[in-house]
Formats: structure tokens, C-alpha cells, sequence
């Protein structure tokens, strides 16, 4: 029997200690990941059972500071994380890749605040998207702050939040920088001091529970914002902190994705050898059809996967020599988050379609796998519109003013 490539994002290495203590906690959660999962789905959040787990883990401090009390590790490690969980359930690998990558605000905020904010070993901070309507008005020491923002993952089980927005001066005109483009401050503030609006009621990641917050005219002390990604900002000296977060969530949520496609073709595999279509006179995987398709699924999954660790591994080892990340390194990473998210929906639509009405059933391998996976294909980090994004860039546009 063909063996599968080693799982190991460090291609003929010994997989790191960091990385193997992590990937360890996971497989022993597994078993409670995998029993929560009709939970996780029907009341659309993660059990409060399984969340103290999955803090004791360490999960959500993956990427958090060292100097706030987080593990720092490198971005592979927390890929393999979320790739792990999403294995078993996407809904809370979702949520780990999401609240861990917000976490690196640490990174840009005086100890004090980071102290204050990320203190407590169950502190997860959660936010979305800028909000359409919010601002940020200043005023003595800091802002007062009103919008409603949508899709913030996690955000139920936050202990602080984030809103994105512009921010105003007193006479009601935007602030704009030196460049005369509109000033855009990250407002944090405790959870308990916004309103949740349940939105989520959608076909896939339901678990992740990506409500609505709101605030209205609420004071955020200028120490507890900071001008999201910019670099000229980030207080922390380590190299980990030169990414954006929008780097490590383009390359957590296209881990995810490769976990979840990796599930269904191993559900798939598995079937085939003991399904017998109706109309068929031997198992399906007798049939060549299936066979030459199979082939051709797990190569495009083996190489976008390949295509995203191996691009990482490349990116983060150049980027501890010169503790920076380039403008074509971040190219890179878009250009194959976004393919290991596009080939992984590739991939899993090949597994439910293979796998014939077993697939359409509540509690089959795939049903749920095949709604989480679209959901992921449809979130902004996953889009077809990427491809262009790195097209521009290849061609001379100026990468500096696109999405990366």
C-alpha cells in the first residue's frame, strides 16, 4: 500500500519538540473534539467543557508573546495545530486560528495593557472586519468609541474585543496621517462592555459562533489601541512579530482547510474499499474511474499542502536571519494560502461527490466537513480574488497598496 507523505511540515527533519508537545496535547483532546462535535454544531459555539480544554492546552496563547505570558511558537507549529484539530472538527480549529492570531496584539501594546489584558490564563481576545458605521472620537486620553461589528469568531467565548475604525477629531473631520490617508485605530475593550447580537445562523462553521458586537460612546484609553499591522508600531523584538496578522490568518485558515479535505479523503478512501454502488457489481474501489480521480485528488491536495508549509518554512527561517518579512515574501504566502484553500475545496468536493448518497447524510464523514469547508472558501482570506491580488503584484502593480 502507498504510504502518505510524512505529515511534518520540516520535509526530513525530526519534527520540533515545540511542535510535538503541541500536536501531542491535540491528539489526546481529539477524542473530546470529536464527541463535541453535535454539540458544537446545534448550539453553534464551542461547550464550555471543551473550551477549558483547549485552554489548558495552551491553544489560544500559541502565538502571543512570551513576555505576556504566551508560548511564541513558530507559525509551522501553529499551522499543524489548526490543520490537527480541523481533522476532527473545523468549527473550534477555526476558532484557535482566528483568537491565537489576534493574540500577537500584544505584540504592539506596552506591557501594562498587554499585562492587563492577557493576565488571566483564559483571556481570548476576538474581533471581525472593520465595522461600516464605527469610529473612534477623541477625546481627553483616549477615544470615545461607537460601531457594531459582524463575523468575530470566537467573540462568545472573548474576554476582550476588538473594533476596527477610523478615527475622528472632536470636530467631527476624519484624522488623517501624513500622507493625508484616513487615520484606522484597533480599539480593545472587555467583552462584558459590548452587546452580542446572534447572527450566525449559516451552512457551515457554525460552531465558531462568529456574532455581532456592538458599543455605543464607550471610552477606550489611547494605551488599549493600536494601529493594526503597522509594523512601526510593534513593541516586541522578536522575528515572529514582523508577520501580520493577516499573513498567519491567511496561513491558519488555508491549514484548516487542508485538515478538513484531508479528513474527507481519508473517509472516502476508507469507504470506497467496503461500498458497493447500487448498479455496481464490485466495490468502488475496483473501479478505474475512481482510481485515476483518487490519484488526482491526493496530488493536489500533497501539493498545495507542500506549496503552503514548504513556502513558510522557507519565509520564517529568512526571516529569523533578517528579522523582517518582505513585500514578495508576503506575496508568497497569499498566493498559496489562498491555493491550499481553493484546492482544498477541490479536493473535498471530489470526496463527496465519490462517495454518492452516503455523503448527503446526517453523521456521515462528510456532510458536515463538505458545509465547513464552503464556509471557509466564502471568508475573505480564502477567495478566488487573491489569484488576482498576486497577479497584480507579479505584474508591477505596487504591492504595498494590495491586500497581502
Amino acid at each position: 500500500m502507498l504510504t502518505r507523505a510524512s505529515d511534518s511540515p520540516w520535509e526530513g527533519t525530526e519534527v520540533p519538540e515545540e511542535a510535538a508537545l503541541y500536536l501531542e496535547r491535540v491528539r489526546q483532546l481529539a477524542p473530546d473534539i470529536a464527541a463535541a462535535g453535535d454539540r458544537i454544531e446545534s448550539e453553534r459555539r464551542v461547550p464550555e467543557s471543551l473550551l477549558e480544554k483547549m485552554l489548558a492546552a495552551g491553544l489560544f496563547r500559541m502565538l502571543l508573546p512570551r513576555s505576556a505570558g504566551g508560548a511564541e511558537v513558530h507559525p509551522l507549529t501553529f499551522m499543524r495545530v489548526v490543520e490537527e484539530i480541523a481533522r476532527t472538527e473545523a468549527a473550534p480549529a477555526w476558532n484557535v486560528g482566528q483568537n491565537a492570531v489576534c493574540a500577537m496584539v500584544a505584540a504592539y501594546l506596552s506591557p501594562e495593557a498587554a499585562e492587563d489584558i492577557f493576565g488571566d490564563a483564559r483571556s481570548i481576545v476576538a474581533w471581525g472586519p472593520p465595522g461600516p458605521e464605527a469610529k473612534a472620537v477623541v477625546t481627553e486620553g483616549g477615544y470615545r468609541v461607537t460601531g457594531n461589528w459582524a463575523f468575530a469568531s470566537g467573540g462568545r467565548h472573548a474576554t476582550w474585543l476588538g473594533g476596527y475604525c477610523p478615527v475622528i477629531e472632536p470636530d467631527g473631520t476624519p484624522r488623517c496621517d501624513a500622507a493625508g490617508k484616513p487615520v484606522r485605530r484597533l480599539m480593545l475593550f472587555p467583552a462584558a462592555e459590548a452587546t452580542m447580537t446572534d447572527i450566525w445562523h449559516v451552512i457551515g462553521l457554525r460552531g465558531t459562533a462568529s456574532d455581532a458586537f456592538a458599543v455605543t460612546e464607550l471610552f477606550v484609553p489611547e494605551e488599549y489601541t493600536t494601529s493594526r499591522d503597522n509594523l512601526d508600531e510593534v513593541r516586541e523584538r522578536g522575528w515572529l512579530y514582523q508577520f501580520k496578522t493577516t499573513n498567519l490568518y491567511a496561513c491558519g485558515f488555508g491549514s484548516v482547510a487542508l485538515g478538513v479535505a484531508r479528513s474527507m479523503l481519508d473517509a472516502f478512501i476508507a469507504l470506497a474499499g467496503e461500498k458497493t454502488p447500487r448498479g455496481y457489481t464490485s466495490a468502488l474501489r475496483e473501479n478505474a474511474a475512481t482510481q485515476q480521480d483518487l490519484g488526482l485528488a491526493e496530488a493536489r491536495l500533497r501539493a498545495a499542502r507542500a506549496f503552503l508549509f514548504q513556502s513558510m518554512e522557507h519565509i520564517c527561517a529568512a526571516a529569523q536571519r533578517s528579522g523582517r518579512v518582505t513585500i514578495d515574501q508576503r506575496v508568497t504566502i497569499r498566493l498559496a494560502a489562498t491555493h491550499a484553500t481553493r484546492e482544498a475545496v477541490r479536493v473535498a468536493r471530489f470526496a463527496y461527490d465519490a462517495a454518492g448518497a452516503t455523503a448527503v447524510f446526517n453523521g456521515s464523514p462528510f456532510e458536515r466537513r463538505f458545509r465547513d469547508i464552503h464556509a471557509i472558501s466564502q471568508q475573505v482570506q480564502g477567495r478566488k480574488s487573491h489569484y488576482q491580488t498576486v497577479g497584480k503584484a507579479l505584474l508591477g502593480f505596487d504591492a504595498e497598496t494590495l491586500f497581502l
